[in-house]
């Protein structure tokens, strides 16, 4: 998503100043740092419900001295089923941090946004388009 600006017949020009181009220029890099974001909050939030679906086929299994592979990295670790739902747990933990501090990340990118689009739209009207594209 860039900010661009709209040619309209009959509307007045506005001067494009070198500060107004670092606005647009920091709204078009905060906005694809978002997108970023939230892409990157989509896939730990899936890698979440795979640890929570694993911890719950994990409980469900009866036998309790069974050794349970579990991958650190490129490797396989056979632990007890307790070990093994300790781990889950401690990553489960670690992944709804990250996505905390991401989603964090998220709002104050949305508050710089905010106003910036404020300071933008109040310069600049209708003749700038700072709404995402729908395609």
């Amino acid at each position: 998503m860039a900010a661009t600006m709209k040619k309209t017949v009959g509307v007045e020009d506005v001067n494009v100043t070198f500060e107004d181009q670092q606005k647009i220029n920091k709204f078009a890099r905060s906005t694809n740092r978002m997108t970023e974001f939230k892409d990157e909050i989509e896939a730990k939030k899936k890698a979440l419900q795979n640890l929570q679906d694993a911890s719950d086929d994990l409980m469900m299994c009866d036998d309790d001295s069974l050794l349970v592979p579990y991958q650190i990295g490129d490797v396989f670790i056979s632990h007890t089923q307790e070990e093994t739902q300790e781990m889950l747990e401690a990553a489960k933990e670690a992944l709804e941090e990250e996505v905390k501090a991401l989603e964090g990340r998220v709002s104050a990118i949305q508050q710089v946004l905010a106003d910036l689009k404020v300071h933008l739209y109040a310069k600049f009207g209708n003749n700038i388009n700072l709404e995402a594209d729908e395609s």
